[in-house]
């Protein structure tokens, strides 16, 4: 982050606590508390945003081995506004979601949330950033439905003795709940388990595995590209607006998604987002119809069970070296770099040889030689890098750059006082600054100038995906039966 831009919000926020602390006799409690509290500056300060998503077809998932979704492009554009990384925890369960962000386990709840009296209880909210209505989610008819005289429900009053199946920390469910009391009879509202999201309760009404649910009318319509035989037609709610969650105490970070949200939400940018996630049903029918849409199938590239076979030569998560291959290839084996790099895992021509690779290698072959050279890596840095899994930064870096300016970094960093087996803040750091000349003219370094950023950001951008690998890949087990 640069110093300018957090000077600027941590002046804003000192200012404001001082003038807030002003009139108050208990300063050194004040003082005390907002320090348990992590609100903007100590979101800064870490130099990460934590966001509370869940996976969903609109939300956040993985497609073609790349993070996507409406809610996970908002949230990218507002950490690049306040210049800190993203980090991404999934959360089905609505209810979960709000004690995590209560007990401090994220920043801000970015999950489709509908603004109600009841979680304005718990939580703040952003300004909207959609506004929508809850609307009936039901099968069409069929000529056999017509013949036994099924009628579609098209007015909420014919709810009575309906079973309908909703999340029980939904908005959905209190709606149901006053619902039946405003047409004066019983809807019988069936909860089921938190981990199961709105789409996969559509998709249960198309299947015939229940007969209704709720959802929002955005999400309805883009699924109804998908499942052409459910029927949407029947609102049961005026306009509800759609936004942010954030923590009570974390009023400067409300503040600040708020006054970004303000400019962004008239940017042509916002706009093509929200056409990409809720306006092109063709674009949306065909990703979910992929083989390489996660949250369906489950994988993240046509290459997964060879790299979970060849994964046990370096001993690493298979979902980790895929991530690298994304990085270095974006899964296409006949990829080619300008300096004769190649394959899913690039490698260069002198490595291809030495691990006995030619033009004609297969994909299977490209990774298990990418791999081995992984390995080879990890033996230079073993005696130098007790932690394996700080290791893997390391051999990473080296990787993409060579071992001789890893080297170089970790003598800058042992001649600056830092840490040489750390990566975060110490070898990263001398890492990125080997492109100064006060840096790679010191007489610890061996090799010279490098452009430090690009190796920098290689390791962090292929961890970045990892997690979020992590987060769909695991996401969804377990169900609860209906």
């Amino acid at each position: 982050m640069s110093f300018s831009k957090a000077y600027q919000y941590l002046a804003i926020f000192l200012a404001f606590l001082q003038l807030a602390c002003s009139d108050r006799p208990d300063k050194d409690k004040v003082a005390e508390e907002q320090t348990e509290v992590r609100d903007l500056p100590q979101i800064l300060e870490s130099g990460t945003l934590r966001a509370i998503i869940d996976n969903s077809s609109t939300s956040y998932f993985i497609y073609k081995g790349q993070p996507m979704g409406f809610e996970y492009e908002l949230l990218s554009r507002f950490a690049n506004e306040i210049e800190v990384d993203l980090e991404i925890e999934t959360v089905d369960d609505l209810g979960e979601m709000i004690e995590l962000l209560r007990a401090s386990r994220g920043d801000v709840i970015a999950a489709n949330l509908t603004v109600t009296k009841e979680r304005k209880k718990l939580i703040d909210y952003s300004q909207p950033i959609l506004t929508t209505r809850q609307i009936l989610v039901q099968r069409q008819l069929q000529s056999e439905d017509v013949s036994k005289g099924k009628l579609l429900i098209e007015s909420p009053t014919e709810l009575v003795d309906k079973k309908i199946y909703v999340q029980k920390a939904s908005a959905f469910f209190n709606r149901l709940e006053n619902l039946s009391e405003e047409i004066g009879g019983d809807i019988e509202i069936q909860e089921v388990a938190g981990n199961y999201t709105v789409e996969q309760m559509i998709e249960k009404v198309a299947e015939g595995e229940i007969d209704y649910t709720v959802a929002d009318e955005h999400v309805a319509k883009i699924n109804q590209a998908h499942f052409r035989n459910i029927n949407i037609n029947t609102a049961l709610s005026l306009e509800q607006k759609v936004a942010w969650g954030v923590r009570k105490e974390s009023a400067d970070l409300q503040i600040a998604i708020n006054n970004w949200l303000e400019k962004f939400k008239r940017t042509v940018d916002f706009r093509v987002i929200y056409l990409k996630y809720y306006g092109n049903t063709k674009l949306f029918r065909n990703r979910v119809q992929d083989r390489l849409f996660t949250s369906r199938s489950g994988k993240l590239s046509d290459y997964d069970e060879i790299v979970k076979q060849k994964a046990d030569i370096i001993g690493w998560d298979w979902r980790l070296i895929t991530s690298l291959i994304y990085q270095e290839s974006k899964f296409n084996p006949q990829a080619r770099s300008w300096v004769g790099a190649q394959g899913l895992m690039q490698l260069m021509p002198s490595t291809s040889e030495e691990y006995g690779l030619d033009s004609s290698a297969s994909a299977a072959e490209n990774i298990e030689a990418g791999i081995r050279y992984l390995n080879w890596i990890d033996k230079q840095f073993m005696e130098r890098v007790e932690d394996s899994t700080e290791r893997q930064k390391f051999v990473m870096a080296a990787y993409n750059v060579g071992l001789g300016h890893v080297f170089d970094a970790m003598r800058l960093a042992e001649s600056r006082s830092l840490n040489p087996q750390k990566w975060e803040k110490n070898v990263a750091e001398m890492l990125l600054k080997k492109s100064d000349p006060d840096y790679y003219q010191d007489s610890v370094v061996y090799y010279g100038y490098c452009r430090g950023r690009e190796p920098y950001q290689y390791v962090k951008e292929i961890y970045n995906r990892f997690h979020d690998y992590l987060n769909v890949t695991q996401a969804g087990d377990d169900l609860v039966s209906l």
